[in-house]
């Protein structure tokens, strides 16, 4: 195996450097060893099963990177601590240098352990959208005596005052770059929370459509397998546009998913209409994701009411169209239990599903009715607390498979969210 591989090339350095500071090297060595021994009696606890039969059985998790978050050093590296969890999908910005470093970070993790690949989707939006936008602010026109609650309530501490520019280095090179007073960009993910409490409303929100030329040109390439939509559903002529603009490339694809915010009595009806646009050219299983709460990412046991609501309503609702259901938006280390409460966590029917091998002949399937739960701010924040603190000691463009501790703290805070969705 490949962690074995890299212990045996960890101990190797270590003891070279032993012939220095034996008495620090030695303690380090085991301390390493020991990370490495635990990492591996973890990996050893995951069961992979492919994505597709994930969906089946209700056990389906995907990580939501974010469709605004840029930064590819933090998405590389949750890439890979996620994959070596265990997840079914990574769903990230569609842009290439993001797809780029989740398919990095999947490679890294299967050349630590053999695991089967999750599957890579992209998403973007066929209208203004609460996923789709960026904070934006002058920080010459913030006041020298502001306390700048901004910078302590921005969940990816997208914002910085450091009274001047500072250095930092390029992802994958060593270039510097130059990291200015503000909002990061690549860091914001839109989730707002800056907004409200800026006492002098200096800040605004930046809202933008992913190019669908671009998302096409993306969808051809062999790494990516699933696109998601982002709907209001109230629009059906945008999304129809965003659809024919993509055109034949969605044939590639192993998944379409459409994410849509709860619209009470009208959901079913929008659903029905959407699927409509979507099957003519559907050659692909397709996903409903139900979108409780969004951008909230937050821990406590009401985040995750509305994505439990929401599964409760599309349960009991009649002539929904075909596709399975997943969870999102507000989902987090409670969700589970809530859906157990209400008898939905892997709960089986029988409905009919697109074959994926063909429009023309539904074919009748035994699934959960939920078939999974998307984490994404939740899921970031648990991860991104060890990444923070390995980029403290290591730099900004620390890879975490070369910090076994620190990937060990990762694996254990992913796998305590991952493992009870897998059962494990």
């Amino acid at each position: 195996m490949a962690l074995r591989f890299f212990c045996t090339a960890y101990i190797s350095t270590q003891h070279l450097a032993s012939a220095k500071t034996p008495v620090s090297s030695s303690l380090s060595l085991t301390n390493s060893c020991m990370c490495v021994e635990n990492l591996k009696s973890l990996l050893n606890s995951v069961v992979s099963s492919s994505p597709l039969e994930s969906l089946q059985r209700g056990n389906w998790v995907k990580l939501i990177c974010g469709a605004s978050f840029e930064d590819v050093v933090d998405i590389r590296n949750l890439s890979l601590v996620y994959t070596l969890a265990g997840v079914d999908c990574i769903d990230c910005a569609a842009d290439a240098s993001v797809v780029n470093a989740v398919n990095e970070g999947i490679e890294a993790a299967r050349d630590i352990t053999c695991l089967r690949r999750p599957w890579v989707m992209i998403s973007v939006n066929d209208d203004k959208d609460l996923h789709f936008r960026k904070a934006e602010f002058d920080p010459e026109d913030c006041p020298a005596d502001c306390s700048r609650p901004c910078e302590n309530v921005c969940p990816a501490n997208a914002i910085s005052f450091q009274g001047k520019s500072t250095l930092g280095v390029s992802y994958n090179t060593e270039v510097p770059r130059v990291l200015k007073d503000g909002v990061i960009t690549e860091r914001c993910y839109g989730c707002g929370r800056c907004l409200p409490v800026c006492p002098y409303d200096k800040i605004r929100a930046v809202t933008y459509v992913r190019d669908a030329v671009t998302t096409a040109d993306l969808i051809k390439r062999n790494d990516v397998d699933a696109v998601e939509i982002h709907t209001s559903g109230r629009q059906s002529t945008m999304f129809k546009e965003l659809w024919h603009a993509l055109g034949d490339s969605v044939k590639n694809l192993k998944l379409i998913a459409v994410s849509l915010p709860n619209g009470s009595d009208s959901t079913i009806s929008t659903m029905n209409k959407l699927f409509s646009i979507i099957k003519p050219n559907l050659q692909s299983f397709n996903l409903w994701q139900l979108d409780g709460r969004p951008m909230s990412g937050d821990i406590g046991r009401g985040a995750t009411k509305e994505s439990i609501a929401f599964a409760v309503q599309l349960a009991k609702a009649e002539k929904r169209p075909p596709g399975f259901l997943q969870l999102a938006g507000g989902t987090n280390a409670h969700t589970i239990d809530g859906l157990k409460q209400e008898g939905l966590f892997q709960t089986t029917i029988t409905e009919y599903l697109l074959d994926v091998t063909s429009t023309i002949n539904p074919s009748y399937s035994s699934h959960a009715l939920i078939s999974g739960i998307a984490y994404g701010g939740y899921a970031r924040k648990i991860v991104g607390r060890v990444l923070r603190s390995m980029q403290t000691q290591y730099g900004e463009a620390a890879s975490i498979e070369d910090h076994p501790e620190h990937l060990l703290m990762a694996l254990k805070e992913a796998l305590a969210l991952v493992g009870p969705v897998k059962c494990l």
